[in-house]
């Protein structure tokens, strides 16, 4: 495999975390900072081999529960234990089982790729030949083998996350952890980058959970947790989660938005959910909807839309409000 070359797309296989053991178990974990309450009484499993995902917008609580997974902040209430270990007293140990990938770059540009692994393995206790050894097999594995020698600056960015995967990989964890891993790439980058942990995964058998707000990685992982000020509103396999919204969502942009849904409550006996200004419909077979709704009130309608759903109207059914994220959000 050439550094340029992409890495096929592997199917998500749904995993049933009951028929698995975990690697991860939480029960009833709290956390705050101050008197802001970033997470609030999470309870889930995460199967092993199982990749998993943690969607969730600004001041959802995923980036805060990486932290927790990544042993990087301390458990305050409630019980984790990951890959057998106590959260509370084990991290130590724990620490060489894990591989993680921060949302920003941990890499140094001024040295090449394979001194950055290097320097990596001997934080690890790697030396000699076996460290030459890990290095070469993982710039093999990631595709960067003919880039070993180059400086990381002078890397795409795509490029540059397959080195921080390949530094995360170096000492054969058990568990890869990823908080927003594709921050700041192009949409095909990104595509390739997800399709490479969906391989791992599979070649491999490592248990991958990633953190993102992008619905495209999301649609990959074999199941979901969505986050949302701190409560783990829906757990279930994406196409599962799609399967709760009642039919197609159509979307109806009008001047006067809340005298339209009225209307429509009357006339047409259809509830309309008023999200940021635009009208939602949930309704089996949305395209008669459509052309019923536009004979009736066109002359109040600027545009309507209509779609299978998506997992953005999944967490608008879930919470009434559309799915917010900022590339300045703060550790939360």
């Amino acid at each position: 495999m050439n550094a340029s070359s992409s890495v096929s797309a592997a199917a998500p296989v749904v995993r049933d975390p009951q028929a698995d053991q975990s690697a991860i178990e939480l029960t009833g974990v709290g956390f705050s900072y101050g008197a802001r309450r970033a997470l609030d009484g999470i309870t889930f499993a995460i199967a092993a081999r199982e990749m998993f995902g943690l969607l969730g917008p600004n001041g959802g609580g995923k980036t805060t529960l990486f932290k927790l997974l990544a042993t990087l902040v301390p458990l305050q209430s409630g019980e984790v234990r990951v890959l057998g270990s106590d959260l509370r007293g084990e991290t130590r140990a724990l620490r060489r089982r894990l591989g993680v990938v921060f949302q920003h770059p941990s890499v140094d540009g001024k040295l090449t790729v394979a001194e950055n692994l290097a320097h990596h393995g001997r934080l690890y206790g790697l030396s000699g030949a076996h460290l030459r050894e890990r290095v070469a097999a993982m710039l093999e594995r990631v595709g960067l083998a003919a880039r070993a020698t180059d400086l990381v600056e002078t890397l795409s960015g795509g490029l540059r996350r397959r080195v921080e995967l390949a530094k995360a990989l170096l000492h054969q964890p058990e568990l890869l952890i990823l908080d927003e891993p594709s921050t700041g790439l192009d949409p095909a980058a990104r595509r390739e980058f997800v399709n490479y942990l969906a391989d791992l995964r599979e070649r491999d058998g490592i248990t991958v959970v990633l953190t993102t707000h992008h619905m495209e990685e999301a649609e990959r992982c074999d199941r979901i947790g969505v986050l949302d000020q701190g409560r783990l509103v829906a757990l279930a396999a994406p196409g599962e989660l799609k399967s709760r919204v009642g039919g197609d969502v159509v979307v109806i942009h009008a001047a006067d938005p809340e005298r339209l849904r009225d209307k429509v409550a009357q006339r047409m006996r259809v509830e309309a959910v008023l999200v940021d200004g635009t009208l939602r419909v949930e309704r089996p077979r949305g395209h008669e909807f459509v052309r019923d709704v536009v004979e009736t009130f066109g002359a109040e309608i600027e545009s309507v839309t209509f779609g299978k759903p998506t997992l953005e109207d999944v967490f608008v059914h879930l919470t009434g409000r559309r799915f917010q994220w900022s590339a300045t959000e703060q550790s939360r």
